[in-house]
Protein backbone atom coordinates (compact mmCIF):
# COMPACT_ATOMS: atom_id res chain seq x y z
CA UNK A 1 0.00 0.00 0.00
CA UNK A 2 1.36 3.24 -0.75
CA UNK A 3 1.42 6.27 1.60
CA UNK A 4 -0.90 9.05 0.10
CA UNK A 5 0.88 12.21 -0.42
CA UNK A 6 -0.78 15.92 -0.44
CA UNK A 7 0.61 17.74 -2.93
CA UNK A 8 -0.26 21.52 -3.42
CA UNK A 9 -1.31 20.84 -7.10
CA UNK A 10 -4.38 18.42 -5.62
CA UNK A 11 -4.88 20.94 -2.61
CA UNK A 12 -5.17 24.09 -5.24
CA UNK A 13 -7.68 22.12 -7.35
CA UNK A 14 -9.80 20.99 -4.37
CA UNK A 15 -10.07 24.71 -3.10
CA UNK A 16 -10.56 25.86 -6.68
CA UNK A 17 -13.58 23.43 -6.84
CA UNK A 18 -15.01 24.57 -3.65
CA UNK A 19 -14.96 28.02 -4.45
CA UNK A 20 -16.71 27.75 -7.80
CA UNK A 21 -19.27 24.96 -6.47
CA UNK A 22 -18.75 21.99 -8.46
CA UNK A 23 -19.90 19.72 -6.62
CA UNK A 24 -19.88 16.46 -9.13
CA UNK A 25 -16.43 17.02 -10.60
CA UNK A 26 -15.50 17.56 -7.04
CA UNK A 27 -16.83 14.48 -5.42
CA UNK A 28 -15.88 12.79 -8.16
CA UNK A 29 -12.16 13.94 -7.83
CA UNK A 30 -12.36 12.44 -4.11
CA UNK A 31 -14.13 9.59 -4.24
CA UNK A 32 -11.73 7.29 -3.56
CA UNK A 33 -9.29 9.14 -0.69
CA UNK A 34 -9.28 7.12 2.34
CA UNK A 35 -10.97 9.11 4.74
CA UNK A 36 -8.02 9.49 7.04
CA UNK A 37 -6.32 11.30 3.51
CA UNK A 38 -9.61 13.61 3.51
CA UNK A 39 -8.85 14.84 7.10
CA UNK A 40 -5.16 15.69 6.25
CA UNK A 41 -6.56 17.42 2.99
CA UNK A 42 -9.36 19.63 5.39
CA UNK A 43 -6.55 20.15 7.67
CA UNK A 44 -4.77 22.29 5.38
CA UNK A 45 -7.77 23.90 3.62
CA UNK A 46 -9.33 27.01 5.48
CA UNK A 47 -12.12 27.08 7.59
CA UNK A 48 -15.15 27.83 5.10
CA UNK A 49 -13.35 25.25 2.85
CA UNK A 50 -13.89 22.50 5.62
CA UNK A 51 -16.82 23.04 6.55
CA UNK A 52 -17.63 22.77 2.59
CA UNK A 53 -16.60 19.32 2.42
CA UNK A 54 -17.79 18.22 5.52
CA UNK A 55 -21.14 19.06 4.61
CA UNK A 56 -20.76 17.63 0.87
CA UNK A 57 -20.76 14.09 1.60
CA UNK A 58 -22.91 11.82 3.29
CA UNK A 59 -22.71 10.98 7.01
CA UNK A 60 -21.32 7.27 6.98
CA UNK A 61 -18.22 9.14 5.17
CA UNK A 62 -18.12 12.64 6.86
CA UNK A 63 -18.09 11.11 10.42
CA UNK A 64 -15.18 9.08 9.76
CA UNK A 65 -13.15 12.04 8.70
CA UNK A 66 -14.34 14.04 11.88
CA UNK A 67 -12.57 11.55 14.02
CA UNK A 68 -9.27 11.62 12.00
CA UNK A 69 -9.18 15.64 11.91
CA UNK A 70 -6.64 17.51 14.07
CA UNK A 71 -8.52 18.60 17.70
CA UNK A 72 -8.38 22.26 16.94
CA UNK A 73 -9.44 22.11 13.34
CA UNK A 74 -12.23 19.85 14.13
CA UNK A 75 -13.49 22.18 17.04
CA UNK A 76 -13.94 24.84 14.61
CA UNK A 77 -15.36 22.67 12.36
CA UNK A 78 -18.21 21.31 14.77
CA UNK A 79 -19.33 25.01 15.98
CA UNK A 80 -20.24 25.86 12.45
CA UNK A 81 -22.58 22.76 12.24
CA UNK A 82 -26.00 22.63 13.12
CA UNK A 83 -27.18 20.79 16.07
CA UNK A 84 -28.53 18.23 13.64
CA UNK A 85 -26.00 17.94 11.54
CA UNK A 86 -23.70 16.57 14.26
CA UNK A 87 -26.58 14.27 15.86
CA UNK A 88 -26.76 13.08 12.38
CA UNK A 89 -22.55 12.42 12.12
CA UNK A 90 -22.58 11.05 15.23
CA UNK A 91 -25.19 8.32 14.86
CA UNK A 92 -22.63 6.90 12.65
CA UNK A 93 -19.60 5.96 14.05
CA UNK A 94 -18.97 3.88 17.18
CA UNK A 95 -19.89 4.75 20.69
CA UNK A 96 -16.48 5.57 21.86
CA UNK A 97 -15.88 7.87 19.05
CA UNK A 98 -19.46 9.58 19.58
CA UNK A 99 -18.24 9.79 22.86
CA UNK A 100 -15.12 11.91 21.95
CA UNK A 101 -16.87 14.16 19.70
CA UNK A 102 -18.91 14.92 21.86
CA UNK A 103 -17.03 15.89 25.10
CA UNK A 104 -15.21 18.54 22.77
CA UNK A 105 -18.85 20.53 23.14
CA UNK A 106 -20.14 23.37 25.44
CA UNK A 107 -22.64 21.29 27.79
CA UNK A 108 -25.59 22.63 26.60
CA UNK A 109 -24.48 22.23 22.87
CA UNK A 110 -23.91 18.46 24.08
CA UNK A 111 -27.27 17.79 25.49
CA UNK A 112 -28.73 19.25 22.60
CA UNK A 113 -26.91 17.30 20.25
CA UNK A 114 -27.78 14.20 22.23
CA UNK A 115 -31.92 14.93 22.46
CA UNK A 116 -31.51 15.06 18.63
CA UNK A 117 -30.38 11.52 18.65
CA UNK A 118 -32.77 9.24 17.24
CA UNK A 119 -31.89 6.07 18.63
CA UNK A 120 -32.45 5.85 22.22
CA UNK A 121 -30.10 3.15 23.45
CA UNK A 122 -27.25 5.11 21.74
CA UNK A 123 -28.26 8.46 23.06
CA UNK A 124 -28.38 6.27 26.71
CA UNK A 125 -24.65 4.70 26.15
CA UNK A 126 -23.53 8.42 24.63
CA UNK A 127 -24.74 9.40 28.13
CA UNK A 128 -22.91 6.60 30.38
CA UNK A 129 -19.65 7.39 28.27
CA UNK A 130 -19.55 10.80 29.07
CA UNK A 131 -19.86 10.35 32.84
CA UNK A 132 -16.45 8.34 33.05
CA UNK A 133 -13.47 10.08 33.23
CA UNK A 134 -11.59 11.06 29.96
CA UNK A 135 -8.69 8.28 30.18
CA UNK A 136 -10.16 6.10 32.20
CA UNK A 137 -11.17 2.51 30.74
CA UNK A 138 -14.61 4.09 30.67
CA UNK A 139 -13.57 6.73 28.84
CA UNK A 140 -11.93 4.82 26.26
CA UNK A 141 -14.57 1.57 25.96
CA UNK A 142 -17.03 1.25 22.79
CA UNK A 143 -20.66 -0.18 24.17
CA UNK A 144 -20.52 -2.07 20.79
CA UNK A 145 -19.74 -5.72 21.42
CA UNK A 146 -20.52 -9.40 21.16
CA UNK A 147 -21.97 -11.69 24.53
CA UNK A 148 -23.31 -14.32 24.75
CA UNK A 149 -25.51 -15.75 27.51
CA UNK A 150 -24.38 -18.92 29.40
CA UNK A 151 -27.88 -20.76 29.27
CA UNK A 152 -27.99 -20.03 25.45
CA UNK A 153 -28.17 -23.23 23.48
CA UNK A 154 -25.64 -23.25 20.38
CA UNK A 155 -28.47 -22.53 17.94
CA UNK A 156 -30.01 -19.83 20.17
CA UNK A 157 -26.49 -18.18 19.84
CA UNK A 158 -25.43 -18.06 16.40
CA UNK A 159 -28.76 -16.42 15.75
CA UNK A 160 -28.50 -13.43 18.73
CA UNK A 161 -24.81 -12.64 17.56
CA UNK A 162 -25.91 -12.77 14.07
CA UNK A 163 -27.92 -9.54 14.99
CA UNK A 164 -25.50 -7.98 17.59
CA UNK A 165 -22.32 -8.59 15.35
CA UNK A 166 -24.40 -5.72 12.49
CA UNK A 167 -23.51 -2.74 14.97
CA UNK A 168 -19.93 -4.23 15.67
CA UNK A 169 -16.85 -2.71 12.98
CA UNK A 170 -14.65 -5.78 14.03
CA UNK A 171 -15.22 -9.06 16.33
CA UNK A 172 -12.57 -9.60 18.41
CA UNK A 173 -14.06 -11.77 21.09
CA UNK A 174 -17.67 -13.31 22.50
CA UNK A 175 -18.31 -12.67 26.14
CA UNK A 176 -20.01 -14.71 27.78
CA UNK A 177 -22.41 -13.78 30.37
CA UNK A 178 -24.36 -15.02 33.31
CA UNK A 179 -28.33 -13.90 33.76
CA UNK A 180 -27.23 -10.49 35.51
CA UNK A 181 -24.64 -9.68 33.00
CA UNK A 182 -21.81 -10.76 34.72
CA UNK A 183 -18.72 -11.50 32.93
CA UNK A 184 -17.76 -15.39 33.60
CA UNK A 185 -15.64 -16.04 30.35
CA UNK A 186 -15.56 -16.24 26.49
CA UNK A 187 -16.22 -18.15 23.73
CA UNK A 188 -13.75 -19.51 20.94
CA UNK A 189 -16.02 -19.25 17.52
CA UNK A 190 -13.95 -22.50 16.69
CA UNK A 191 -16.11 -24.42 19.27
CA UNK A 192 -18.88 -22.70 18.86
CA UNK A 193 -19.44 -23.89 15.12
CA UNK A 194 -18.49 -27.10 15.75
CA UNK A 195 -20.40 -28.26 18.90
CA UNK A 196 -24.08 -29.59 18.51
CA UNK A 197 -26.93 -27.42 18.46
CA UNK A 198 -28.71 -27.71 21.12
CA UNK A 199 -25.73 -27.77 23.66
CA UNK A 200 -25.03 -25.37 25.91
CA UNK A 201 -23.00 -21.87 26.30
CA UNK A 202 -22.13 -22.93 29.79
CA UNK A 203 -20.88 -26.32 28.60
CA UNK A 204 -18.24 -25.02 25.83
CA UNK A 205 -17.37 -21.54 27.03
CA UNK A 206 -13.89 -20.71 28.02
CA UNK A 207 -14.13 -19.15 31.99
CA UNK A 208 -10.26 -17.71 31.93
CA UNK A 209 -10.89 -13.78 30.53
CA UNK A 210 -9.05 -10.92 31.04
CA UNK A 211 -10.71 -7.61 31.86
CA UNK A 212 -10.64 -4.06 33.60
CA UNK A 213 -12.54 -2.30 35.74
CA UNK A 214 -14.53 0.84 34.48
CA UNK A 215 -12.49 3.06 36.60
CA UNK A 216 -9.04 1.53 35.68
CA UNK A 217 -6.75 4.38 34.70
CA UNK A 218 -6.32 4.23 30.50
CA UNK A 219 -2.00 3.90 31.14
CA UNK A 220 -2.68 0.93 33.16
CA UNK A 221 -5.33 -0.50 30.68
CA UNK A 222 -2.52 0.54 28.18
CA UNK A 223 0.15 -1.55 30.06
CA UNK A 224 -2.24 -4.66 30.34
CA UNK A 225 -3.15 -4.72 26.56
CA UNK A 226 0.50 -4.54 25.88
CA UNK A 227 1.59 -7.28 28.44
CA UNK A 228 -0.70 -9.67 26.98
CA UNK A 229 -0.87 -8.72 23.31
CA UNK A 230 -4.92 -8.07 23.33
CA UNK A 231 -6.39 -6.80 20.35
CA UNK A 232 -9.49 -6.25 22.95
CA UNK A 233 -10.33 -6.30 26.54
CA UNK A 234 -13.86 -6.40 28.04
CA UNK A 235 -14.83 -3.82 30.76
CA UNK A 236 -16.54 -4.68 33.66
CA UNK A 237 -17.84 -2.69 37.05
CA UNK A 238 -17.46 -3.32 40.72
CA UNK A 239 -20.48 -6.24 40.26
CA UNK A 240 -18.42 -7.89 37.35
CA UNK A 241 -20.99 -6.88 35.15
CA UNK A 242 -19.57 -6.54 31.53
CA UNK A 243 -20.07 -2.81 30.35
CA UNK A 244 -17.89 -2.63 27.20
CA UNK A 245 -14.68 -3.20 25.62
CA UNK A 246 -11.75 -1.60 24.52
CA UNK A 247 -9.85 -1.92 21.59
CA UNK A 248 -6.01 -1.65 20.60
CA UNK A 249 -6.77 1.09 18.07
CA UNK A 250 -8.67 3.79 21.14
CA UNK A 251 -4.85 2.70 23.28
CA UNK A 252 -2.57 3.36 20.41
CA UNK A 253 -4.33 7.05 19.97
CA UNK A 254 -3.84 7.20 24.54
CA UNK A 255 -0.30 5.71 24.08
CA UNK A 256 0.40 8.68 20.95
CA UNK A 257 -1.33 11.47 23.33
CA UNK A 258 1.19 10.30 26.03
CA UNK A 259 3.93 10.15 24.19
CA UNK A 260 3.56 13.71 22.74
CA UNK A 261 3.25 15.36 26.40
CA UNK A 262 5.94 13.64 27.96
CA UNK A 263 8.12 14.92 24.99
CA UNK A 264 6.39 17.88 25.32
CA UNK A 265 7.28 17.71 29.00
CA UNK A 266 10.42 17.01 28.65
CA UNK A 267 11.26 19.79 26.62
CA UNK A 268 10.07 21.73 29.02
CA UNK A 269 6.81 23.21 27.50
CA UNK A 270 3.45 22.65 29.63
CA UNK A 271 0.27 21.66 27.89
CA UNK A 272 -1.21 20.38 25.25
CA UNK A 273 -0.29 22.50 22.32
CA UNK A 274 1.23 22.83 18.54
CA UNK A 275 2.98 24.78 16.33
CA UNK A 276 0.08 26.48 15.13
CA UNK A 277 -1.60 27.78 18.12
CA UNK A 278 -1.59 31.64 19.41
CA UNK A 279 0.98 33.64 20.44
CA UNK A 280 -0.92 33.44 23.91
CA UNK A 281 -1.13 29.64 23.87
CA UNK A 282 2.43 29.15 23.31
CA UNK A 283 3.75 31.93 25.58
CA UNK A 284 1.75 30.37 28.36
CA UNK A 285 3.00 26.86 27.99
CA UNK A 286 6.28 28.05 27.79
CA UNK A 287 6.99 30.29 30.14
CA UNK A 288 6.60 28.83 33.55
CA UNK A 289 9.88 26.33 32.62
CA UNK A 290 11.84 29.33 31.28
CA UNK A 291 10.87 31.07 34.61
CA UNK A 292 12.41 28.04 36.40
CA UNK A 293 15.64 28.44 34.20
CA UNK A 294 15.63 31.77 35.14
CA UNK A 295 15.76 31.30 38.51
CA UNK A 296 18.10 28.63 38.56
CA UNK A 297 20.70 31.18 36.23
CA UNK A 298 20.25 33.75 39.16
CA UNK A 299 21.42 31.15 41.88
CA UNK A 300 24.27 30.26 39.44
CA UNK A 301 25.14 34.03 39.72
CA UNK A 302 24.83 34.06 43.78
CA UNK A 303 27.46 30.92 43.97
CA UNK A 304 29.76 32.24 41.39
CA UNK A 305 30.02 35.57 43.32
CA UNK A 306 30.77 33.57 46.60
CA UNK A 307 33.96 32.59 45.11
CA UNK A 308 35.02 35.99 43.28
CA UNK A 309 38.34 35.85 44.81
CA UNK A 310 38.97 32.94 42.95
CA UNK A 311 38.58 35.83 39.54
CA UNK A 312 41.25 37.79 40.93
CA UNK A 313 43.64 35.43 41.55
CA UNK A 314 46.65 35.10 38.81
CA UNK A 315 47.13 30.75 39.14
CA UNK A 316 43.02 29.94 39.66
CA UNK A 317 41.08 32.16 37.50
CA UNK A 318 41.58 29.90 34.48
CA UNK A 319 39.03 27.83 36.90
CA UNK A 320 36.43 30.05 35.14
CA UNK A 321 36.70 28.80 31.72
CA UNK A 322 36.11 25.57 32.43
CA UNK A 323 32.26 26.39 34.44
CA UNK A 324 30.51 25.51 31.34
CA UNK A 325 32.08 22.71 30.87
CA UNK A 326 30.88 21.52 33.80
CA UNK A 327 27.48 22.96 33.92
CA UNK A 328 26.92 21.11 30.64
CA UNK A 329 27.97 17.56 31.95
CA UNK A 330 25.52 18.63 34.98
CA UNK A 331 22.41 19.03 33.11
CA UNK A 332 23.35 16.15 30.34
CA UNK A 333 24.47 13.53 32.60
CA UNK A 334 21.12 14.06 34.96
CA UNK A 335 19.13 14.59 31.64
CA UNK A 336 20.68 10.85 30.70
CA UNK A 337 19.52 9.45 34.06
CA UNK A 338 16.47 10.66 34.40
CA UNK A 339 15.17 9.91 30.88
CA UNK A 340 16.18 6.11 31.01
CA UNK A 341 14.17 6.39 34.54
CA UNK A 342 11.28 7.93 33.04
CA UNK A 343 11.23 5.41 29.96
CA UNK A 344 11.38 2.47 32.50
CA UNK A 345 8.96 3.47 34.48
CA UNK A 346 6.25 3.90 31.39
CA UNK A 347 7.18 0.94 30.29
CA UNK A 348 6.85 -0.69 34.06
CA UNK A 349 10.31 -2.33 33.99
CA UNK A 350 11.62 0.14 36.70
CA UNK A 351 11.70 -2.47 40.02
CA UNK A 352 13.20 -3.03 43.52
CA UNK A 353 13.68 -0.46 45.95
CA UNK A 354 15.12 3.34 45.45
CA UNK A 355 18.69 2.19 47.05
CA UNK A 356 19.35 -0.28 44.62
CA UNK A 357 18.43 1.63 41.79
CA UNK A 358 20.70 4.38 43.14
CA UNK A 359 23.78 1.98 43.96
CA UNK A 360 23.25 0.47 40.12
CA UNK A 361 23.66 4.54 38.99
CA UNK A 362 26.41 5.38 41.60
CA UNK A 363 28.63 2.28 40.18
CA UNK A 364 27.65 3.42 36.12
CA UNK A 365 28.75 7.25 37.16
CA UNK A 366 31.82 6.39 38.63
CA UNK A 367 32.85 4.67 35.21
CA UNK A 368 31.61 7.36 32.91
CA UNK A 369 32.85 9.80 34.98
CA UNK A 370 37.07 8.05 35.54
CA UNK A 371 36.57 8.07 32.00
CA UNK A 372 35.86 11.37 31.19
CA UNK A 373 38.14 12.51 34.24
CA UNK A 374 41.42 11.11 32.58
CA UNK A 375 39.99 12.77 29.57
CA UNK A 376 40.36 16.08 31.00
CA UNK A 377 43.56 15.33 32.78
CA UNK A 378 45.08 14.59 29.47
CA UNK A 379 43.61 17.65 27.66
CA UNK A 380 45.09 19.84 30.72
CA UNK A 381 48.28 18.09 29.72
CA UNK A 382 48.43 18.82 26.11
CA UNK A 383 47.27 22.72 26.45
CA UNK A 384 49.93 23.22 29.19
CA UNK A 385 47.33 23.80 32.11
CA UNK A 386 48.84 23.43 36.02
CA UNK A 387 48.47 20.13 36.98
CA UNK A 388 46.85 20.76 39.99
CA UNK A 389 44.28 22.74 38.09
CA UNK A 390 43.96 19.58 35.91
CA UNK A 391 43.26 16.99 38.53
CA UNK A 392 40.83 19.81 40.22
CA UNK A 393 38.61 20.08 37.53
CA UNK A 394 38.88 16.26 36.83
CA UNK A 395 37.80 15.11 40.20
CA UNK A 396 35.56 18.28 40.66
CA UNK A 397 34.32 16.72 37.43
CA UNK A 398 33.69 12.93 38.96
CA UNK A 399 31.98 14.27 41.82
CA UNK A 400 29.49 16.85 39.98
CA UNK A 401 28.78 13.17 36.93
CA UNK A 402 27.94 11.18 40.09
CA UNK A 403 25.62 13.64 42.20
CA UNK A 404 24.04 14.71 38.43
CA UNK A 405 22.84 10.68 38.07
CA UNK A 406 22.09 10.41 41.55
CA UNK A 407 19.78 13.47 40.84
CA UNK A 408 17.92 12.39 37.37
CA UNK A 409 17.77 8.90 38.90
CA UNK A 410 16.03 9.86 42.35
CA UNK A 411 14.01 12.61 41.45
CA UNK A 412 11.41 11.15 38.80
CA UNK A 413 10.88 7.83 40.95
CA UNK A 414 9.90 9.75 43.73
CA UNK A 415 7.85 11.96 41.63
CA UNK A 416 6.02 8.49 40.60
CA UNK A 417 5.59 7.63 44.01
CA UNK A 418 3.81 10.71 44.87
CA UNK A 419 1.11 10.06 41.79
CA UNK A 420 3.09 12.91 39.63
CA UNK A 421 4.17 12.43 36.37
CA UNK A 422 7.42 11.92 36.46
CA UNK A 423 8.08 13.02 32.83
CA UNK A 424 8.57 16.84 34.24
CA UNK A 425 11.80 15.94 35.36
CA UNK A 426 13.05 15.17 32.19
CA UNK A 427 13.49 18.82 31.00
CA UNK A 428 14.77 21.79 32.67
CA UNK A 429 13.95 20.52 36.04
CA UNK A 430 16.56 18.47 35.82
CA UNK A 431 18.71 20.76 33.99
CA UNK A 432 18.49 23.92 36.37
CA UNK A 433 19.11 21.82 39.13
CA UNK A 434 22.13 20.02 38.09
CA UNK A 435 23.62 23.36 36.79
CA UNK A 436 23.45 24.71 39.99
CA UNK A 437 24.69 22.12 41.91
CA UNK A 438 27.35 21.25 39.40
CA UNK A 439 29.09 24.73 39.89
CA UNK A 440 28.93 24.94 43.02
CA UNK A 441 30.06 21.63 43.78
CA UNK A 442 33.07 22.46 41.38
CA UNK A 443 33.95 25.64 43.44
CA UNK A 444 33.86 23.70 46.49
CA UNK A 445 35.67 21.26 44.99
CA UNK A 446 38.44 23.84 43.75
CA UNK A 447 38.62 25.32 47.18
CA UNK A 448 39.29 23.06 48.97
CA UNK A 449 42.12 21.22 46.82
CA UNK A 450 43.49 24.29 46.12
CA UNK A 451 43.22 26.36 49.07
CA UNK A 452 42.05 29.96 48.26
Amino acid sequence: MKTFQLSEKLLKKIADLIQAKKNSPLKKLVKDIHFADMAEIINELNLDEGVYLIKLFDSEKTSEILTELDDDVREKILKRLSVKEIADEIEELDSDDAADILGELSDQRKEEVISEISDDSLADDLKELLSYEENSAGGLMAKELVKANENWTVTKCLKEIKQQGENVTRVHSIYVVDDKEKLIGRLSLKDLITSPSKKLIKEIYIPKVDSVNVFENGEEVAKIMSKYDLEAIPVINNKKQLLGRITIDDIVDLIKEEAEEDYLLAAGVQGDVEADDSIFELTKARLPWLFLGLIGGLGSVFILEGFEEVMSHPSYKALFFFTPLIAAMAGNVGVQSSAIIVQGLANDVVKGSLINRLLKELGLSLINGLILSLLTIVFGLATNLPIELSVTISLSMLCVIVVAALIGTSIPIILDKRGIDPAIATGPFITTSNDIFGIFLFFYIAKIILGF
